[in-house]
């Protein structure tokens, strides 16, 4: 089962790394390519703090906290039998999407973001990636695990 957890944080890393790459390659220095109308854009944006811009220039207290999360994540999917298959699948992504952003910012002191949705005059969402993506739908999973008792393993005793 390893290999199949192991899979799935190497696809997702390496889908956020190569489109970071054409990302830079396509879109630094020049303006947004629209993609659905003003609904959808690629962009490119250096984002040294969180999500949503927060924490701005804060990269060592991101590097700290990746790496303990980092060191969590794979206790929890390597070492930790009480959890379900399904939590650690969604650790696993979780993991590609921790790792994606931490490579960025050692690599290069920021995080590259392009994805860039906006719903008209109502609201302009953060510029994102593929990272992000995997953290935020990864999350959403484990909350949902989380509710639903679906987490950890059940003990069946009689």
């Amino acid at each position: 089962m390893y290999i199949i957890y192991g899979l799935i944080f190497i696809f997702f890393l390496a889908i956020d790394q190569i489109t970071k790459y054409f990302a830079v390659a396509l879109l630094q220095g020049n303006s947004s390519v629209h993609l659905i109308g003003n609904f959808l854009r690629f962009t490119y944006v250096e984002n040294r703090g969180a999500a949503f811009g927060i924490l701005q220039n804060q990269r060592l207290f991101f590097i700290i906290s990746t790496v303990v999360l980092v060191a969590f994540l794979i206790y929890m999917i390597v070492f930790n039998k009480k959890v379900t298959t399904a939590t650690k699948l969604t650790l696993s992504l979780i993991l590609s999407g921790a790792i994606g952003n931490f490579i960025d910012r050692l690599r290069l002191g920021y995080v590259i973001d392009f994805v860039d949705v906006r719903f008209g005059d109502f609201y302009d969402f953060p510029v994102f990636n593929v990272a992000d993506s995997c953290l935020v739908v990864g999350v959403i999973i484990l909350v949902i695990l989380i509710l639903f008792n679906k987490f950890e393993k059940s003990e069946n005793k009689v």
